[in-house]
């Protein structure tokens, strides 16, 4: 027997629909890349949406075709997300960060028909786009006044596109499993992947993200997703900013500290969300400068382990509530949120600090598990391995099938990380399992060595990898890359660790780097450091 509530079907155009009817003049503010302040709303973004639509219809899109940008975050890349999703097209994103190879490869393996991109990224494009033939059409973010002379065949100023299209079109006539969006992996290791997601786990990743104990966002919220659309959504924010009617402010191309800064105090910004590196930047401009954070109340920071003195700075000295997350372009990417639950009430701060450095618990509809040699081990906060998920919005397989099989017998999905999972259901994840150091038949997370180091004075990043050694298999060399005018020693390292982590973690030798080399998706680079390393050896 089936029940006998109304089929409403979960399409991500029933989003916008949402934010322009009961939310209409609520701003979405983008600091265009031509320079000015731009404002618009989510009426506006709503009808320039459906007029995308009927443009990407004339250019015989149909149901199930990719169409991909290569964008900042804007009120023009969000017109263009929900004009290609509402009529059944996939919208693909493309990271900006990516090597010119791996661009190529991803727009040929998405089989792209249509680009829309920022004046930012027309160089990228002019040097591959002879290598990618299934392109038809290239759109640019701006108006015929700003757009420059390009090597691009069949190009259009957005703008343009616009002009004599009607804002009539019919959305969301299809079943909510369609796809809906495309993202790839950022490829460290092979090919990247792409993760195919569906309107339905968009919508049910939008309700799970906007619960009181993962993001909370209400309509009086007024939210900068520094982290950009090509990651995952925005983290889903594209999505669940519109759902609750928050207004939205938009960086464009500029994530210094100073620009970030500037947006958060002029459009009066609540909260915010980032990896970790930005936060550090702007951390070291509000020092530098003896500024204030008057409005900003929350900030989620994933993508990278959170340092702790990260954590005490912005709650301690500026009033910003913290909150931890982990997740990935296959989970949606939100899997875990590291607020304090009801055992945390009576701990003390230095206990909050601690939970707080977890990754967080899982929200319903996100199931954990740790497994180590094919079993599952106990949730008692020692005990590491492969971290498993699944649930509502977790890849079930990669586009094209790439990689095969990748769930296992009870439908869980291999993360790539090791972590633990205590009583409370706070996971923490100690490394990945690519970078684990194993010495002497033990394993060293290198992640908490890398935070606990950061924190010693003069230190601006911190690696650690693992380096042969005769009798132990691997040991961890310490890597850093210093703080500008400072002169942290080898000495001043070592002394900072000595005590804070296991004595067997110790690094066997530390070493300096100008610039410790990050990947596209901002995470530090340790494919590369192995290879500056490679000759190297302990012992």
């Amino acid at each position: 027997m089936l029940g006998l509530m109304q089929n409403w079907q979960l399409t991500v155009d029933k989003i916008i629909e949402h934010a322009a009817i009961n939310h209409t003049n609520r701003e979405i503010v983008t600091r265009s890349v031509e320079g000015p302040i731009v404002r618009t709303t989510y009426g506006n973004i709503f009808t320039r949406a459906k007029k995308v639509s009927n443009w990407l219809l004339g250019q015989g899109i149909k149901l199930g075709d990719r169409v991909a940008s290569l964008a900042w975050n804007s009120g023009h890349h969000m017109e263009s997300w929900y004009g290609t999703m509402g009529i059944g097209a996939i919208m693909h994103t493309l990271n900006p960060r990516l090597f010119p190879e791996q661009l190529v490869y991803i727009i040929n393996h998405a089989e792209d028909k249509i680009i829309f991109t920022d004046l930012t990224f027309l160089p990228i494009l002019e040097a591959i786009h002879d290598k990618c033939p299934c392109v038809k059409a290239f759109v640019v973010f701006t108006d015929g006044a700003n757009m420059p002379p390009t090597k691009l065949p069949n190009c259009h100023a957005y703008e343009d596109i616009l002009q004599g299209q009607s804002d009539i079109s019919i959305w969301g006539n299809f079943e909510e499993n369609t796809a809906c969006g495309l993202c790839y992996t950022s490829g460290t290791t092979g090919n990247p992947k792409g993760v195919l997601y569906s309107h339905r786990t968009n919508v049910l990743h939008t309700l799970l993200t906007m619960g009181a104990d993962v993001m909370g966002l209400t309509a009086g919220d007024v939210i900068l997703p520094v982290v950009p659309m090509f990651h995952a959504n925005a983290w889903g924010i594209a999505f669940s900013a519109p759902a609750c009617g928050s207004k939205l402010v938009m960086p464009g191309a500029k994530m210094d500290g100073a620009s970030i800064y500037e947006l958060l105090e002029t459009e009066k910004v609540t909260f915010s969300a980032a990896v970790p590196t930005v936060w550090l930047m702007l951390l070291q401009y509000l020092e530098s400068t003896n500024q204030k954070l008057s409005t900003l109340k929350q900030v989620v920071i994933g993508g990278a382990a959170l340092p702790e003195h990260i954590l005490r700075s912005f709650e301690d000295k500026y009033g910003v509530g913290i909150r931890h997350a982990w997740g990935m372009t296959e989970t949606s990417p939100l899997g875990t949120l590291g607020t304090p639950g009801p055992e945390a009430a009576n701990y003390s701060r230095e206990e909050i600090i601690k939970t707080k450095l977890k990754q967080g618990r899982s929200p319903f509809g996100v199931e954990l598990k740790i497994k180590r040699d094919g079993k599952t081990v106990p949730r008692d906060g020692e005990t590491f391995g492969n971290l498993m998920v699944r649930g509502a919005a977790i890849a079930g397989a990669y586009f094209k099938n790439e990689g095969g099989d990748i769930l296992d017998e009870e439908g869980f999905f291999d993360t790539g990380d090791v972590a633990t999972i205590d009583e409370h259901g706070y996971m923490q994840i100690t490394d990945r399992s690519k970078d684990v150091i194993k010495s002497g038949g033990e394993w060293i997370g290198t992640i908490d060595i890398e935070n606990c180091a950061v924190g010693c004075e003069g230190v601006a990043c911190a690696a650690v990898i693992g380096i042969y050694h005769p009798k132990w298999d691997e040991r961890p060399l310490l890597i850093i890359e210093k703080k500008a005018g400072a002169n942290p020693t080898k000495e001043d390292l070592m002394a900072h660790l000595n005590g804070k982590i296991a004595k067997w973690w110790m690094p066997d030798d530390v070493r300096f780097v100008e610039t410790i080399p990050l990947g596209a998706t901002g995470k530090i680079n340790k494919i590369a450091l192995r290879e500056t390393f490679k000759d190297l050896k302990f012992g």
